[in-house]
């Protein structure tokens, strides 16, 4: 659906046509948009200032984390683990808490805060600075491929500067046992083991996935918004048009970034005494090699799990902040 606009296009015509004709009532939702509140309506002011629009992708981040992540826990120890991959989501879910308590689903989420914190809000916030720098000055010139590429280089930016809380995360959610590690604890063993250089492991895939993944949520966001105002009359400002939106981004997501994901979690949680892996490649051969390509998609249905809400919050909140900062809608 990358190279092919009108494949992307009959995709979301299917997923709007199925919201709209099982759970949304048009008639009486234009006729709300048409009284909508001063609260969502656009604002014709001057372009909000960078620390704005990272800042309030950062609130947004964190705000939804704090709900979303133990779903991130089951997801990445169905990675790791051939015993979780086994249970699956209900059975993982059952063994973690009942091995290490409810508290274990959320291990690690005060490193998850510090990497929305840096990663998400400049993925999210540097997305229009990207667009203007990639020529989408008008809509006739602003392309899926410029969108993919504005959504490319903000992942790519915001995954450098989040990169170490990261694999603290990553090594946090994987610990078991019913003690919970610590950050500062972690990351002293992290630099005792592994010195500065353990903080960026796998940085080469870390930068793909982001790249990748914010490509595709951007893009097929912000052209869903497109297709949706089209097809149904409403407003970008509908938070239905955003929802919808959102949930197709996440969706996309899902199919380009599972085997970027699955790479990143091999890489970050390599042992200190031992080198399984020495780069994203030669991870993306050995998988295939030793465990057959569909290892790639394992955790498919936690990775979506996680997204839909993730994205359709994430997506939701930053432009409802948006709205009350009085900016326009992406």
């Amino acid at each position: 659906f990358f190279s092919k606009d009108h494949y992307f296009s009959n995709a979301v015509h299917h997923l709007i046509a199925l919201f709209t004709s099982h759970t949304i009532h048009l008639p009486s939702i234009m006729s709300l948009h048409r009284q909508q509140s001063p609260l969502l309506a656009t604002s014709a002011a001057a372009p909000p200032g960078l620390l704005q629009q990272v800042g309030m992708a950062g609130s947004a981040a964190v705000i939804t984390v704090s709900f979303i992540h133990p779903i991130d826990v089951v997801k990445t120890r169905i990675q790791i683990s051939p015993e979780y991959a086994a249970l699956g989501m209900s059975g993982t879910v059952k063994k973690v808490v009942g091995a290490e308590g409810v508290a274990a689903m959320w291990k690690g989420v005060n490193a998850a805060w510090l990497r929305e914190a840096s990663y998400t809000s400049l993925r999210l916030g540097l997305y229009e600075p990207c667009k203007i720098a990639f020529g989408c000055t008008t809509p006739e010139n602003t392309t899926f491929i410029k969108k993919f590429a504005a959504g490319s280089a903000a992942g790519a930016l915001g995954s450098l500067a989040g990169n170490p809380f990261d694999v603290l995360k990553t090594k946090m959610m994987t610990a078991e046992g019913k003690g919970s590690p610590s950050i500062v604890g972690t990351a002293k063993d992290l630099l005792k083991h592994q010195g500065i250089k353990g903080f960026y492991r796998g940085i080469d895939s870390n930068v793909m996935r982001a790249m990748v993944l914010n490509g595709t949520k951007m893009a097929c966001y912000d052209t869903t918004k497109g297709y949706v105002v089209e097809y149904t009359g409403l407003a970008k400002t509908s938070l239905v048009t955003q929802f919808i939106s959102a949930v197709a981004a996440g969706f996309f997501m899902t199919c380009t970034v599972s085997p970027f994901d699955m790479v990143r979690t091999r890489l970050m949680n390599q042992p200190a005494d031992a080198r399984i892996y020495s780069n994203a490649a030669d991870c993306f051969m050995k998988i295939i090699k030793n465990e057959g390509p569909k290892t790639l998609w394992r955790g498919f249905m936690p990775i979506w799990s996680r997204f839909a809400p993730t994205t359709t919050l994430q997506l939701i909140i930053f432009e409802q902040l948006r709205g009350v900062m009085g900016m326009k809608s992406m």
